[in-house]
């Protein structure tokens, strides 16, 4: 493989991000596969961390620039950014930070950036303290969130959005959820202890155990074999609420990647049915990607369409139990999309809630009387959550909020809220509902 120049790639992979808006977990893949297999933990630093800080960086930035940088020379931008977040968070030393940096700018055919990335970078280390003197009332700076973001948060959660922002800006713990048709979780933990393989069992989710040390998923035992998947703790939780029982019918909305219907499936083998419904042919080839590896596709039906167009894929029979894992602004998991503080807008909050109040109704006259849905978003704020279950339940007089009794999140009028925790699980919001028995559908 000819290895390219890391810093150059990283920058040249974070530019659509930052221009056009584009989401980095479709340029890095792409971008990773260009890169020895020694230098991709690097790699993914470079990229994840540099838009996780993002909004700390530019405000450094934009007090050494005379004036801003031509759009062409975006690219040149990022290595300022990449080089002041090697300095800041890596510590990796100067010299070689700023070395690395000016090398990038050759590798990418811009060798009058050179002395521009230097002098940028020599000149926030001589000033270093007089900078972030001049930054410490900036909240960009700060807490390194646009501005919209830090407002909606610190609105709705007085008490939390500064723990919220820490943890959004730290990087996240990897999780697994054992397959428990095939292995058990202790079992699994004691198969990792022998390999000397630090692991250890979550406090919320039965089946899930949190990876104490970094390492190439694919090497643990039992990958090929599906003895495990790769999901957070949080949403884990959404099987566990759903409670399948044994000859229930289950519709899991909105199923893409396919990691909670998996989760049902292995909870729950003695299920009728599983019905997998997705908008996007693409995203749906990774459910049955990830049903063929943990051996869970006999049960499962997968559908590509709109879940809120009924007619489209609705057979007429009612579901005992129904996921809904709502589109959302996905504000909980900005620590493993940290692209979302640049690409999510305050005005797309109006429209997802708009989305997902459709699809709520679109989907209750799917459910039989006396089923339960569990209402599902990886978002922190009110206005997804509990605000639109909350205008659900005033219009359809026969759903009923069924209360959760938990230790994990906080409770709320309606459902419950995680917010991301240092070393633990993502932001999430869960609301269970039941719908009356003797109701029948229009």
């Amino acid at each position: 493989m000819n290895n390219p120049n890391i810093r150059a790639l990283a920058a040249k992979t974070l530019v659509p991000v930052i221009t056009k808006g584009q989401s980095l977990n479709t340029l890095f893949e792409p971008a990773l596969e260009q890169v020895d297999a020694r230098d991709r933990g690097l790699f993914q630093q470079l990229c994840f961390g540099t838009l996780r800080h993002f909004h700390q960086l530019q405000a450094i930035t934009q007090t050494l620039l005379d004036k801003p940088l031509r759009t062409k020379d975006t690219d040149v931008y990022m290595l300022v950014l990449i080089g002041l977040f090697q300095i800041i968070h890596l510590r990796t030393p100067d010299h070689a930070a700023i070395s690395e940096s000016v090398n990038a700018s050759r590798k990418l055919k811009k060798t009058w950036a050179s002395k521009l990335i230097n002098g940028l970078l020599r000149n926030f280390l001589r000033n270093r303290a007089e900078i972030e003197t001049t930054l410490t009332h900036d909240n960009a700076y700060l807490f390194s969130h646009p501005q919209w973001f830090f407002d909606q948060l610190k609105s709705s959660w007085p008490d939390h959005y500064a723990a919220i922002l820490n943890a959004n800006n730290l990087q996240p713990p990897v999780c697994l959820r054992i397959n428990t048709t095939l292995n058990s979780r202790d079992h699994y933990v004691q198969q990792l202890n022998a390999l000397s393989i630090q692991a250890e069992p979550l406090t919320y989710a039965p089946e899930g155990i949190r990876l104490l040390e970094s390492i190439d998923i694919r090497t643990l035992p039992g990958f090929e074999q599906g003895h495990f998947s790769v999901q957070d703790e949080a949403a884990q939780l959404a099987a566990t609420l759903l409670d399948c029982q044994a000859n229930d019918r289950v519709l899991d909305a909105c199923a893409a990647p396919g990691g909670k219907s998996c989760h049902i499936l292995e909870r729950q083998p003695a299920i009728s049915s599983l019905t997998c419904v997705d908008l996007e042919a693409n995203r749906m080839k990774r459910v049955e990607q990830n049903l063929a590896r943990l051996r869970l596709t006999e049960k499962a039906t997968l559908k590509v369409a709109d879940v809120g167009d009924t007619d489209a894929w609705w057979d007429s029979r009612l579901f005992d139990r129904i996921l809904l894992d709502a589109p959302c602004s996905a504000t909980g998991v900005i620590r493993r999309h940290p692209d979302i503080k640049l690409l999510r807008r305050p005005s797309d909050l109006a429209k997802l809630g708009g989305l997902q109040l459709q699809l709520l109704t679109a989907l209750w006259q799917t459910l039989a009387p006396g089923g339960v849905l569990v209402y599902a978003t990886c978002s922190v704020l009110p206005i997804e959550n509990e605000r639109i279950i909350t205008a659900f339940l005033a219009q359809q007089p026969d759903a009923t909020h069924l209360p959760i009794a938990a230790s994990w999140g906080i409770a709320r009028p309606i459902g419950r809220q995680l917010f991301p925790q240092v070393g633990g699980h993502d932001g999430f919001y869960y609301a269970r509902l039941c719908k009356a028995k003797g109701s029948e559908p229009d």
